[in-house]
């Protein structure tokens, strides 16, 4: 079973008990639990992210993946690492070993250099991303979309309009604005009737997307 907490593509996050039931879970069927936690360390307004670990018998029954894309600003160098029973790592190195050789030396350096340096500025992206996050919903709101500010993640998760699609809503917002959001249908069927919007443009562009989108209101 494979989880994501805080999650791309919603922002959903859930608290230390979920994990509680996820391992009674995993042991009544006999399942491995893969939990991604690449976005544990990107969280808002006092929230803190828990780890899939953190509960007892974890390591029992999964493992956890944690990523240096999201709290380093990594993304696209492919560097983080999977921690938890031992026997999933062991069969998890037999297929990676098959894939490709190892991360480049000179990632690996900056990987070291981001963990051991000052952390301060993790807080301060999220401070960023937070400001972005409210000004983008503020902005949602005002066209009628429901939205919830999400605790974590990148992401803002959007209700459409009721009378129209993902899809459609996706289209009207490139055509009427020349502005981009991901359909929720993108990620399954279960994404129908929302969008999703990243919080990773610099603070112009996503000024800029603002004002199209409140311009749509006049």
């Amino acid at each position: 079973m494979f989880l994501n907490y805080p999650n791309n593509p919603t922002g959903a996050v859930v608290e230390a008990d979920f994990f509680e039931k996820v391992i009674d879970f995993a042991k009544a069927h006999d399942i491995a639990v893969m939990h991604d936690a690449s976005y544990s360390e990107v969280a808002f307004d006092g929230y803190r992210p828990p780890s899939f670990l953190e509960a007892e018998g974890a390591r029992e029954v999964g493992i956890e993946f944690h990523s240096l894309s999201k709290s380093y600003n990594m993304t696209g160098w492919r560097i983080g690492m999977a921690v938890g029973n031992a026997e999933i790592i062991d069969a998890l190195m037999r297929v990676k070993s098959n894939l490709d050789s190892g991360i480049p030396q000179a990632i690996q350096r900056m990987a070291i250099a981001a963990l051991e340096g000052p952390q301060e500025c993790i807080e301060e992206h999220n401070l960023v991303y937070q400001r972005r996050r409210d000004r983008l919903v503020t902005a949602l709101r005002g066209l009628g979309l429901r939205v919830s500010p999400p605790k974590a993640s990148l992401y803002v998760w959007a209700r459409v309009p009721d009378g129209t699609t993902s899809v459609q809503y996706a289209t009207q917002l490139l055509d009427e604005a020349g502005v981009v959001v991901t359909p929720g249908t993108g990620y399954g069927p279960s994404g129908e009737g929302y969008v999703r919007l990243s919080l990773t443009l610099p603070d112009e562009r996503l000024e800029e997307g603002v004002r199209r989108l409140v311009a749509l209101r006049v």
